[in-house]
């Protein structure tokens, strides 16, 4: 008997807190069962049955290679042969340092831990470490992983002190984030100049993509790099999902500004589990131990991810000329969708940045939390099961990103346009 993804999910939720290990893969936001996948390999991913699907979630960002590329998986195999974490150093992480450090200027020195969660918290820590304050300000839809620090929400004004965001996090502590509005210059100048010498350090996504794609708007981030070097605060860019994205380094280098502190992950790791945060010498130096600012961790450095990152790295050093491609590409897709959607009536707003970009179901403009919510979840979760349906492999939630690899080719890119063709002809004729 063919088993149906009820069945999978099933066996495992008796098994599973929810039936996954991270709650968007349970498609609560969608509706019905999810796909349990078997295998994939360039831009395609394959289910349990083994359906193919093009691929626009890359594992949340890191297969910019796209899947099981060859360099890759040979680094990790013979990595794999020689024993899988050791616990003490390795010549390789000096190796992925070093990579790492002469893409992006603004690291002189890093640490490598297990996850981007792990790089955020570090970075907070050191931050609060280094200034001796307790504040933190981070921006309502941006998502730094999910410490307590960082796991807060907006209360009910303008820019607000964090209230908790999950049953667990202390209000004592999310009272010691302040929560603002995106790409709002006045409030977070107000806010600065108000509370700058009790704020250690302003966490942001200079590029958000945990409330769909939302860019900065001019000026945002120049200010917020003035205003933090004024008051003595240490910024922290989370370059979890933009490193290594759109450019060879982070999209500080593109745009020409210098965080104190950089978060790492998802493409530096090649798809293994993986972390880092660096920054400015006299910062870092103040972690343990050479400083008194504790952080560790028994499989940070793991050998296996660090060889997939730097056989990941080595290939993307060979393709710097070629991202303006994946940028045209992604452009290509993003502009025929668009005039799908106007044909067939349907309201739609496309960011886009790069290699990312998100369709929100209403007009926009979107440029920040309240604007994403505006989206029209029903249509954006029939729009999902079309695509996937059609063969076409997209993020199960309207606030989230999709992603184009080097391995998309045009004739993917023309295949989803069909999907969505399909998918917009069903819409309407059930509309």
């Amino acid at each position: 008997m063919n088993k149906t993804r009820a069945d999978y999910f099933t066996k495992a939720r008796r098994v599973i807190s929810g039936g996954v290990n991270s709650p968007v893969r349970a498609w609560k936001s969608v509706g019905g069962n999810p796909v349990f996948v078997s295998h994939a390999k360039g831009s395609k991913i394959y289910d349990v049955s083994g359906k193919e699907y093009i691929d626009y979630v890359l594992s949340w960002g890191p297969m910019i290679l796209g899947h099981a590329h060859r360099e890759v998986i040979k680094a990790i195999i013979n990595s794999a042969k020689n024993g899988t974490s050791f616990g003490a150093p390795t010549e390789v992480e000096t190796r992925m340092a070093r990579l790492i450090s002469s893409a992006l200027p603004s690291i002189e020195l890093l640490r490598m831990t297990s996850s981007g969660t792990e790089a955020a918290m570090t970075a907070i820590r050191l931050a609060r470490g280094v200034t001796g304050r307790n504040l933190i300000v981070k921006f309502d839809g941006c998502y730094h992983g999910h410490s307590d620090s960082l796991l807060t929400k907006a209360g009910s004004g303008l820019a607000t002190f964090g209230i908790p965001d999950s049953p667990g996090v202390p209000e004592e502590l999310a009272r010691q984030t302040l929560s603002l509005p995106y790409n709002d210059i006045n409030v977070l100048e107000k806010i600065i100049n108000q509370y700058g010498s009790q704020i250690a350090a302003v966490i942001v996504e200079p590029v958000a993509g945990n409330m769909g794609v939302v860019p900065p708007r001019g000026g945002f981030l120049e200010k917020l790099r003035k205003l933090t070097s004024l008051k003595g605060i240490v910024l922290i860019f989370d370059e979890v999902i933009t490193g290594f994205r759109f450019t060879f380094g982070g999209y500080q280098n593109l745009i020409g500004i210098r965080p104190d502190l950089t978060c790492l992950g998802k493409i530096i790791g090649g798809g293994m589990p993986v972390g880092a945060v660096g920054g400015k010498k006299e910062i870092m130096e103040k972690l343990a131990p050479t400083g008194d600012i504790y952080q560790a961790g028994t499989l940070s450095g793991n050998p296996l991810a660090m060889s997939a990152g730097i056989a990941t790295l080595n290939v993307l050093k060979t393709k710097k000329d070629a991202f303006p491609d994946l940028d045209k590409k992604t452009d290509r897709l993003c502009t025929d969708l668009e005039n799908l959607f106007a044909e067939n009536g349907f309201a739609v707003c496309i960011n886009r940045v790069h290699s990312m970009f998100t369709v929100f179901f209403q007009k926009g403009p979107v440029y920040d939390l309240n604007t994403a919510q505006k989206s029209d979840k029903k249509m954006f979760a029939r729009f999902f099961h079309g695509m996937l349906k059609n063969g076409v492999w997209l993020a199960p939630s309207q606030y989230e990103a999709g992603f184009i690899s080097f391995a998309h080719t045009e004739k993917d890119i023309n295949k989803t346009i069909d999907a969505c063709s399909k998918t917009l002809r069903n819409l309407r004729r059930a509309h």
